[in-house]
């Protein structure tokens, strides 16, 4: 593709971001506004082909996420080269295919070569203009957005006043303190204080290697009745909307998560973790505790949290840049200062402490999983909790309310009992629930 053309695509695309608030990726005219070389498509199709047998070109161009229009000439070549063949009519003018002797060597050379097989890539640069365009860090979520994201959980008023400027900042934040004080879930919820959908393509494609994207264990597709009417409103189907997506990692994270890892047998490459999680939100939870050292995540990330910009290398040796787009949230038991140097925690703004609940919280807490597990709520019997089990003898967590109402219905459920908050019934699940969590405090 020339220069000239590239930059027409660039251009086309970039003004489709900006014809309103919201970006919509437009569908392509022809392979050429596609970003794509025929060679690729061709390929795409003749491996298709192959695990298909039979295919309609409407059906093919469904399965390729391209408009049946950019495909039409490539089935014509394909036919006049005699690598297809026509096996009858389809529905609305449209021909079924299979593919001749000579097509079927030729596929299996293309799957030799890249064993990907699926949705049409979308060029690096067409992904990073998306991203620039639904940045997390333009939303900027002011107070009644933060309130109904945190509505169905408990945040003490001071914790809250705190979060809001670091969350409409879109800047990286330290959650720290105590084991069992909701750090995760707290982190969990503050991608939803941000706009609820964007665009995310299959795969992408960069000096000709395909890199998958989209990963349904961090991405979820919002699914839509209104096929048809997407259509007619000219998206491009190489792209799924999805909801912003909130990636969690937590001991299992490696150096090796971080690059594009590489299948050298089907030769098809995959996004690392931070590319996944542009327009979102990362949570590296129980930070200090992976099997890299912190020192070797600041060396890998502290130029991209500094620029707002990653490079990444393809299996060929060549390097790209991709954004560093996302709310990086680190979640720790453990002091920041201990764990980073100070260039790293300079450049993740936000250290706030989630400390131990107030007897108010407890309260509230308590309430509120009487509401989820359909008990009747008695602050009594809290008090006398407190009173017996916490004061003077251990700190209160935001996890235990949950934790021994839990136990109580299972002591409940197990003798035949309605849920009750009855005192008796603490005294009998605290022993065991304590035993093991004080020793590991």
């Amino acid at each position: 593709m020339s220069t000239s053309t590239t930059q027409d695509s660039r251009e086309s695309l970039l003004s489709t971001l900006l014809s309103d608030d919201t970006f919509h990726p437009a569908e392509p005219r022809s392979l050429e506004d596609a970003g794509l070389p025929s060679s690729l498509i061709e390929a795409l199709i003749c491996k298709y082909l192959t695990i298909a047998g039979t295919s309609s070109g409407r059906a093919m161009a469904d399965f390729l996420c391209l408009p049946l229009g950019t495909l039409e000439d490539i089935y014509k070549d394909l036919r006049t080269r005699q690598l297809i063949v026509h096996t009858g009519s389809a529905a609305l003018g449209d021909y079924s295919y299979t593919l001749t002797e000579q097509g079927r060597a030729r596929a299996q050379t293309y799957l030799e070569a890249c064993a990907y097989v699926g949705p049409a890539p979308v060029p690096v640069d067409d992904y990073v203009l998306s991203v620039e365009a639904q940045t997390i860090r333009a939303e900027a979520p002011k107070r009644d957005q933060l309130s109904k994201a945190f509505s169905d959980i408990c945040v003490d008023h001071d914790l809250f006043e705190t979060l809001g400027p670091a969350i409409n900042s879109g800047a990286g934040l330290f959650l720290y303190g105590n084991p069992g004080n909701g750090k995760s879930t707290l982190a969990k919820r503050i991608t939803m204080c941000f706009g609820q959908e964007i665009w995310l393509p299959h795969a992408l494609i960069e000096d000709g290697q395909i890199i998958k994207l989209f990963d349904s264990a961090y991405h979820e597709a919002i699914e839509s009745n209104e096929g048809s009417i997407l259509r007619a409103a000219n998206y491009d189907r190489r792209w799924v909307k999805i909801r912003r997506p909130t990636v969690v990692v937590g001991g299992e994270l490696t150096m090796d998560s971080l690059e594009i890892r590489h299948d050298p047998r089907a030769n098809v490459s995959e996004a690392p973790l931070q590319m996944k999680s542009n327009c979102g939100c990362l949570l590296v939870d129980d930070f200090g505790r992976q099997r890299i050292e912190p020192a070797e995540l600041l060396n890998r990330w502290i130029v991209p949290l500094e620029n707002r910009l990653d490079y990444l290398t393809l299996s060929t040796g060549k390097k790209f840049q991709v954004p560093f787009e996302q709310l990086i949230i680190f979640s720790t038991n453990l002091e920041p200062s201990d764990l980073v140097d100070e260039a790293f925690l300079r450049r993740i703004p936000y250290k706030i402490e989630i400390g131990n609940p107030g007897e108010a919280e407890f309260q509230k807490l308590f309430e509120l999983y009487c509401n989820t597990y359909g008990c009747e709520y008695r602050s009594d019997v809290v008090d006398e909790l407190v009173e017996k089990h916490y004061r003077n003898k251990r700190p209160m967590r935001r996890c235990h309310p949950r934790d021994l109402l839990g136990q109580v219905r299972n002591l409940c459920a197990y003798n035949d009992m309605p849920l009750e908050m009855k005192p008796e019934y603490f005294d009998r699940v605290v022993d065991s629930y304590f035993t093991v969590v004080i020793n590991k405090e």
